[in-house]
Order: C-alpha cells, then sequence, then structure tokens
C-alpha cells in the first residue's frame, strides 16, 4: 500500500475557487466508479455519523443526482448535481447548488471539474470548484466543507485500499 500520497486543499477567496487534489492507491476504473455510481456515492459522500442519501441519480450529460446529507438525528441537507460534460474514465463537469427538499435549487451554486488520471496503479483526483458567488463559497467553508470533504475523501481512501479491479 502506498502511504505516500498527494493531498491538496486550496481556498483562492480572490477568484472564489478551491482546487482539491487527491491522489488514491487504486485502479482509475475503481476510482472513476467511486465518483459516479449512486451505490458507492452513498458509502462515503458524507463525514460521519453523517449519511449519504441518494434519491435518484442519472449520471449522463444533462442528468442529475439529488442526495441529502442526513444527520444521526435525521436532519436532512438536500443537493443537486447537473451533469453538463463527461469524457468517460477522465473527466466531468456539474453544476452543485443547496436545495429543497422538492429539489428546489438554491442560487448561486458552484461549478465543479474533476478529471482523473492514473500512473503506476495510482489514481490522481484533480477537482475544481468555481463558485458563482463569494457569498456562496463562504457558506461552503462556514459549513465545513474543507473538514467534511477532507473526511470523505479519506473516508474512500481507506474503502478502496487495496481493492483491484479485474
Amino acid at each position: 500500500m502506498n502511504t505516500n500520497l498527494l493531498f491538496d486543499f486550496i481556498v483562492d477567496k480572490t477568484t472564489k475557487t478551491i482546487f482539491v487534489n487527491k491522489e488514491f492507491d487504486a485502479d482509475l476504473s475503481l476510482v472513476w466508479d467511486a465518483f459516479t455510481k449512486q451505490e458507492y456515492l452513498d458509502q462515503w459522500w458524507a463525514p460521519k455519523p453523517w449519511q449519504s442519501k441518494t434519491k435518484h441519480m442519472d449520471f449522463k450529460v444533462g442528468g442529475r443526482r439529488f442526495y441529502a446529507m442526513v444527520s444521526p438525528e435525521g436532519q436532512e441537507h438536500w443537493s443537486l448535481e447537473q451533469y453538463s460534460s463527461i469524457s468517460p474514465k477522465t473527466n466531468y463537469k456539474m453544476l452543485n447548488s443547496f436545495a429543497d427538499k422538492d429539489e428546489n435549487p438554491e442560487v448561486p451554486g458552484s461549478d465543479w471539474d474533476l478529471t482523473f488520471s492514473e500512473k503506476d496503479g495510482v489514481t490522481k483526483v484533480s477537482i475544481t470548484i468555481k463558485n458563482d458567488s463569494l457569498a456562496r463559497m463562504e457558506k461552503m467553508i462556514e459549513m465545513g466543507f474543507q473538514g467534511g470533504f477532507t473526511m470523505t475523501l479519506n473516508y474512500l481512501e481507506k474503502m478502496l485500499s487495496g481493492k483491484r479491479k479485474e
């Protein structure tokens, strides 16, 4: 197991952008599936003890994922992902917005650009999150996005550790 894996989390308020780079000791196919398939996302896409609960997901250009992060007490924070571009196993882009339980998005949202690459069995995911407004970015930070997203990525790393796709 490779324990010397890259992890950066950079917040640039001047450009309203968050940059995340994370390496996983796993094959590209596994990491891609973990980010793009509901059954995997719901296992790791929330900081513990919260859980991710996807109501529906259609991973295609023009498709959407509507999900909640659910607290142990049952409190739900809904979000909507709308996929705008997909290049299988290399990149996808989406608009992410907070939403209400009826799937009405809160504007503005943030544009996510996720790029995947593999070298020697280590897969790197580079995520650029461009926010439409500084207020939205500050709301994400205030809600604990950096700590929570770091936790979830580390949980995904443990989940993928040692798994190899045949």
